[in-house]
C-alpha cells in the first residue's frame, strides 16, 4: 500500500468517493480511514494538520495533501482515464481550492449525511485502517 486517504465518515459524497476510488484503484495504492476515527485523528496529529471535516486528506511518501491537492494525488492512479484530472495541476491552487471549498461547504445539503461512519465490507476490511 502506498498511501492513505482520510475522509469524512458521515458524508455521503465522501463515502461515494471512497467507493469510487476502491473500484478504480486496481493496484490497491490506498488504504482508508475516516477523519473521525482514532487512526484518522492520530494521523492528523502526526502530520500536524489542523483540518476540519471539510477536506479530504491524502498521505503519501511521508507528506500530507489536502483539498484539491489530495484529489490530484489520487486521480492519476485510477483506471478509466481519470489521470486526465492531473491536468488540474495547471490551474492555480487558489482557484482549485476555492472550487473544492464550495463543494465541501455544500456537500451535506447536496448529497446528504449519514448518522454513522461507513463500515467496510468483509472484502474491503484489509484496506481500512483501524
Amino acid at each position: 500500500m502506498g498511501g492513505i486517504l482520510l475522509f469524512d465518515g458521515v458524508c455521503s459524497l465522501c463515502n461515494q468517493l471512497v467507493d469510487f476510488v476502491m473500484k478504480r484503484d486496481k493496484e490497491k495504492n490506498y488504504q482508508f480511514a475516516s477523519l473521525q476515527s482514532e487512526k484518522g485523528q492520530s494521523l492528523l496529529k502526526e502530520y500536524q494538520l489542523e483540518v476540519d471535516l471539510n477536506t479530504m486528506v491524502v498521505i503519501e511518501n511521508g507528506k500530507a495533501y489536502v483539498k484539491s491537492d489530495a484529489v490530484l494525488k489520487v486521480a492519476p492512479k485510477l483506471t478509466g482515464g481519470w489521470f486526465i484530472l492531473g491536468a488540474g495541476k495547471w490551474v492555480p491552487r487558489l482557484i482549485r481550492h476555492k472550487l473544492y471549498d464550495v463543494v465541501a461547504a455544500n456537500r451535506y445539503r447536496l448529497f446528504g449525511k449519514k448518522t454513522t461512519c461507513r463500515l467496510p465490507t468483509e472484502e474491503e476490511r484489509s484496506r481500512f485502517l483501524t
